[in-house]
């Protein structure tokens, strides 16, 4: 099966994810521990997203594949966080994680992990798949 995000994409949702973790204790009233939890989710995601190596990486120090696994383990720990800390009967802030639970494996199993994929893409259409053009 042909998946359909490619890396540059897939750093586009993970830069979005981050927001959408950052802003919803905020936005939906989350209990404190919730709060907590989106934060520092949020602050891994960004650090992940900034260090992986893909084209809207920061710097390019950890492959591609390995953030896939990285965000493998976050997701299966997801579902969990909300009995684990306590915060499982506010049903807002459990539905939140849940949520970002079934989105996060929809993202895994529909990635191209093959990092020669956001090459073809480029070739493809011609483009070079960065938001910011580099200084070099």
């Amino acid at each position: 099966m042909k998946k359909p995000i490619t890396p540059f994409a897939h750093g586009v949702m993970d830069y979005a994810t981050v927001a959408t973790v950052a802003a919803a204790p905020a936005l939906l009233d989350f209990p404190e521990e919730a709060c907590t939890a989106c934060y520092t989710l949020a602050a891994g995601y960004a650090g992940l997203s900034m260090f992986t190596d893909y084209p809207l990486a920061v710097r390019r120090a950890l492959p591609f594949k390995a953030h896939g696994a990285a965000e493998a383990f976050i997701g299966a720990m997801l579902p969990a966080l909300p009995w684990m800390l306590g915060f499982s009967h506010h049903a807002r802030a459990r539905n939140f994680f849940l949520g970002l639970t079934a989105l996060t494996a929809m993202t895994a199993v529909l990635t191209d992990w093959d990092k020669e994929s956001e090459r073809a893409a480029r070739r493809r259409h011609k483009r070079k798949p960065r938001l910011v053009r580099s200084a070099a």
